[in-house]
């Protein structure tokens, strides 16, 4: 669902690098870009995958409804990340931005077609997929063996890791996204974090909550190693 399209409706990207992704040939690849107004869907469950995304500015969350009613996520895709490559036909999950947002566009099938005769873009793509089953396996032992401290804990160590934030970890998302994310109660996550900055382990910049200050990195790592 496309909402919005910036001001170049199109562009030629000089090689495959813009996207992160390493080639033997400065191949042309076309990129679209387009923005999304915060909580706008990108793509829907079981819609063709006919794409595949790049964050250029904001943030998503990819999650599914579960029967109940209630909303796991799966994934935040931040500044860089690559997603929306499935290994079927369609998604698996809605992908919806958090912020306002803009994304890279590339046919799918164009970069597959340049996989076909291109192995370091093969390994790339290779190791995108390997990556991504990675952290659902993670997740998976995440939401299945930690208690709730732990699992606030690993997601603040995610989070200081992927945004690279030089000990303010500034969060676009919302608590009730990190307790979708952490399959608990917005309440416990609200209490974990409340938990830590009373251990002195964590502190906060502004009166949202948004912005987090590690100030004590090896402890909060001996939660998240706690099983």
């Amino acid at each position: 669902m496309f909402v919005r399209v910036t001001t170049d409706l199109a562009y030629w990207a000089n090689s495959l690098g813009e996207l992160g992704i390493a080639s033997n040939s400065n191949r042309k690849i076309r990129l679209n870009e387009f923005t999304y107004k915060k909580g706008t869907e990108i793509y829907g469950e079981n819609e063709p995958a006919d794409y595949v995304y790049q964050v250029k500015a904001g943030a998503v969350r990819s999650y599914k409804l579960l029967s109940d009613g209630r909303r796991q996520i799966g994934a935040f895709h931040l500044v860089g990340d690559i997603f929306g490559l499935e290994n079927g036909t369609e998604h698996r999950f809605t992908a919806e931005a958090i912020l306002n947002t803009t994304v890279r566009l590339i046919k799918r099938r164009s970069l597959e077609m340049v996989a076909e005769s291109d192995a370091m873009v093969s390994r790339n793509l290779l190791s995108m997929t390997t990556d991504n089953l990675q952290h659902a396996e993670n997740h998976m032992l995440l939401l299945g063996r930690k208690t709730s401290l732990e699992r606030v804990a690993a997601f603040l160590i995610e989070m200081d890791r992927r945004l690279k934030a030089a000990g303010v970890i500034p969060l676009p998302m919302s608590r009730r996204d990190i307790a979708d994310y952490l399959g608990l109660t917005l309440e416990t996550v609200s209490r974990a974090l409340s938990r830590l900055h009373e251990l002195d382990i964590i502190g906060f910049v502004d009166r949202n909550q948004r912005q987090i200050v590690l100030l004590n990195r090896g402890q909060l790592a001996s939660l998240d190693q706690q099983t």
